[in-house]
């Protein structure tokens, strides 16, 4: 492995962290309405932020909350209920997906996919990892459309 490959696989686990800590974070959020500067001054103090993409924590912390009805808009094709009838964790795990998906095309959207599975196999209900993966994959396939058709083709 080159040094160039290291320092990509550190960013990546970075970044899986910071989706990990996100996540939890975001729940918090909903939970408590709590004041996202907030929640993300008490994450700072509390968890171990050494291996940690602060940056890209912050812009999902952020991000989310402020896209919230872009990001409610583009799930509600993928669901079969109302965005506020699913569990909260997997409600979490959705936006923060799809947040990425809408916002982070620098990202591969079987990256953000396979995050959000993972996410969900750690936080969410037993089969929570299954719904999270089709509600997502329903929307990539329309947040980016060619993306999707470019790996099929």
């Amino acid at each position: 492995m080159s040094a160039g490959d290291s320092r990509k696989n550190s960013g990546t686990k970075a970044r899986a962290r910071a989706r990990r800590i996100a996540v939890q974070a975001l729940y918090q959020w909903h939970m408590t309405g709590q004041n996202i500067a907030a929640i993300e001054s008490q994450f700072i103090v509390e968890q171990d932020f050494s291996r940690v993409d602060k940056e890209y924590f912050s812009d999902l912390l952020h991000g989310v909350p402020t896209t919230l009805d872009q990001i409610d808009e583009k799930l509600a094709p993928a669901l079969h209920r109302g965005i506020e009838e699913v569990d909260p964790v997997e409600r979490a795990i959705l936006r923060l997906g799809t947040y990425e998906l809408l916002k982070r095309i620098d990202i591969p959207y079987k990256v953000v996919i396979n995050e959000s599975v993972e996410l969900a196999k750690t936080f969410g209900a037993d089969q929570g990892h299954k719904f999270i993966n089709g509600v997502l994959d329903k929307v990539a396939k329309t947040l980016r459309a060619a993306e999707v058709a470019a790996k099929k083709g």
